[in-house]
């Protein structure tokens, strides 16, 4: 496997967070969220599969092929721990890697708000951590989990489809289950959970209705719950989630999620100074206001409340790109190119604050 190790030592060295292999085809890797070939010779067919018969899992052969697609971790002992997906592509295999850091990082490595350790020790409830794919979400929870298991004295279930970070015990115990290894799916998993006298749920990603119930009734019980969820704001978040379950039942599960949430958390990586990224994070809190429109079905007025809550310690991804930039830590460009309305934060950057937000809330 001597392409596969030395494609994975070039990758670290460059720093590289992805690497995406397909037969025919350079080798290409992401760094700093830009796409870069890699200028060895293309890996056919036949090493494509090698590689992936290699790296796969035993217990996940039968599923390959019969699923066409498969989750799992690598050890290369050399260089570390990878998390790979291998799915095929015009009747050939292909593999995404992706570099997982051995130290599970903290909220200043990742240069996350200090609200989100508060948000962490939480005594109950939900907590989700969203953003698109690449936002770096397993890295959010992961520092939050860890937090969690260096303040705090809880037992901690990890269902995890592959595990990516590994956790010592520290004030907590944790125990990680892998999809495929240590139970066959997240919604048995998921169904036995509360069997095994957790008092902190970690679901490795919100999938579909039944993992959201499951996450509810944990959180109904006094548990607390941290997921992820693949949303582009921390107030869409709401609406996603609704849309696992069929409309006649949307209106309970908004109601219990009104009563169940503490706080959505959604985050976009930016192009630092430095040159590597910083998270920009957007936090919704599950304020009286916040709580009193999730009720009333109001979702469209989300923004407005995490707009001016700031004193309660939210912020709009507009909000943290600004304090981003008056750091130094990214540019005014990157910042308006990751803006969710670039106008307003072009006359933020000018002085110019309007409260549209403010009249909204005062006319609900």
């Amino acid at each position: 496997m001597e392409y596969l190790h030395s494609l994975l030592k070039f990758a670290i060295n460059m720093s590289a967070s992805d690497i995406h292999v397909k037969p025919g085809h350079h080798a290409t890797i992401r760094i700093s969220g830009e796409l870069f070939p890699v200028q060895v010779d293309p890996p056919t067919t036949a090493q494509v599969e090698e590689i992936v018969r290699h790296m796969l899992p035993k217990h996940l052969e039968s599923r390959l092929d019969r699923e066409k697609e498969a989750d799992f971790s690598y050890i290369d002992p050399a260089l570390g721990r990878f998390r790979v997906n291998v799915f095929y592509q015009r009747g050939m295999p292909a593999f995404v890697m992706r570099f997982v850091k051995t130290n599970v990082p903290t909220f200043k490595d990742l240069n996350l708000p200090e609200q989100l350790g508060k948000i962490a020790g939480s005594e109950r409830g939900i907590i989700l951590v969203t953003g698109p794919t690449g936002s770096g979400k397993s890295s959010t929870l992961a520092a939050m989990v860890q937090h969690i298991n260096e303040t705090e004295k809880c037992h901690i279930i990890t269902l995890e489809d592959p595990i990516e970070y590994m956790f010592d015990d520290k004030q907590s115990v944790i125990e990680q289950r892998e999809v495929g290894l240590d139970t066959l799916s997240f919604e048995r998993a998921l169904v036995h959970v509360m069997r095994q006298d957790p008092d902190v749920i970690v679901i490795g990603e919100m999938r579909d209705s039944q993992s959201f119930m499951a996450a509810l009734a944990a959180a109904d019980t006094g548990h607390l719950v941290l997921a992820t969820l693949h949303t582009t704001t921390a107030y869409s978040a709401i609406g996603r989630t609704l849309d696992f379950f069929p409309a006649h039942e949307r209106d309970q599960i908004r109601r219990q999620l009104a009563s169940t949430l503490q706080a959505v958390i959604c985050q976009r990586l930016v192009p630092a100074t430095s040159g590597s990224v910083v998270p920009a994070v957007e936090i919704m809190l599950n304020s009286g206001t916040v709580r009193k429109f999730i009720e009333e079905n109001r979702l469209d007025k989300l923004f407005a409340a995490v707009e001016t809550g700031t004193d309660e310690g939210m912020q709009t991804f507009n909000q943290a790109l600004f304090k981003l930039v008056k750091a130094k830590l990214i540019t005014e460009e990157e910042a308006l190119l990751k803006a969710t309305n670039p106008e307003a934060l072009k006359m933020n950057f000018r002085g110019i604050f309007l409260d549209e937000s403010r009249r909204i809330l005062a006319n609900s």
